[in-house]
């Protein structure tokens, strides 16, 4: 399982989240507290937006406690939005198109879970991307895939938490018709370039852990609180999306998927 953390709010340097806090997602990728896996090494990404439409982005296949250039960037950009990930690989392979966050137009994600039985359904799944998204396609994840499923449907004139419950419920009903008994886990982040979406759920009950924090500078999403104290820090539930939005709010949604 992989961490990673969301941040909405004033401009701020990266180190202030991804680096410095006492369990900083680097710390995390070294050694996670709350993950099947203690360790996050297979590749990490951070993605942010700035003053063009579109998110820069910094992706590597080396663990983020050993990469110098990750922390003279998160020391020098500053911004008001960004993703930041640490990966540990449960399929794929470890590769750059690999890393999260994922970009495509003006859309961040990130993805923490799993499509259980992904090689029995996959082939389908990516017969329903259009040519456009299907050539976007780098990697060989189910996470890249999920996200360009959703992209497909917020082009199509869906909201965010509508498209992702349409996506997740797709790949869910797929699942269930080829027997799959693994589960569908899904702990998300996407971005649009002006709110963050939160997503929490799977299929078995169990998805991955997700925190919502606020400060006074601003609000995050992260898989672990990153001062190791939960104090403060709010578990999403199951079945639960939460949106930071642009003005300082934050609103809760119910997911549904069937």
């Amino acid at each position: 399982m992989c961490r990673f953390l969301a941040y909405r709010g004033d401009s701020i340097y990266l180190e202030d989240l991804v680096c410095r806090p006492k369990h900083s997602l680097v710390r995390q990728s070294l050694r996670a507290e709350q993950s099947v896996l203690v360790t996050n090494g297979d590749g990490f990404g951070v993605g942010w937006y700035g003053d063009r439409d579109t998110p820069g982005l910094y992706r590597q296949v080396t663990p983020a406690w050993s990469d110098e250039n990750l922390k003279a960037l998160a020391a020098h950009v500053r911004s008001h939005l960004f993703f930041a990930h640490v990966r540990a690989a449960t399929g794929g392979g470890i590769s750059l198109a690999n890393c999260h966050p994922f970009t495509a137009a003006s859309f961040l994600f990130m993805h923490n879970g799993q499509v259980g039985g992904f090689g029995e359904v996959h082939r389908e799944l990516e017969a329903q991307l259009p040519d456009t998204l299907w050539h976007q396609r780098r990697g060989g994840t189910d996470s890249e895939l999920i996200f360009l499923l959703i992209v497909q449907q917020l082009v199509n004139g869906y909201g965010p938490v509508e498209a992702t419950c349409a996506v997740l419920s797709d790949i869910w009903g797929r699942m269930k018709s080829a027997g799959v008994e693994a589960p569908l886990r899904f702990s998300a982040a996407l971005a649009d370039g002006d709110d963050v979406f939160a997503f929490r759920w799977a299929s078995d009950q169990q998805p991955p852990t997700l925190y919502h924090h606020r400060a006074a500078y601003g609000q995050m999403v992260a898989s672990e609180p990153l001062e190791g104290d939960p104090q403060g820090w709010d578990l999403l539930e199951p079945g639960q999306a939460l949106c930071l939005h642009a003005d300082g709010r934050s609103s809760a949604h119910a997911l549904t998927i069937r």
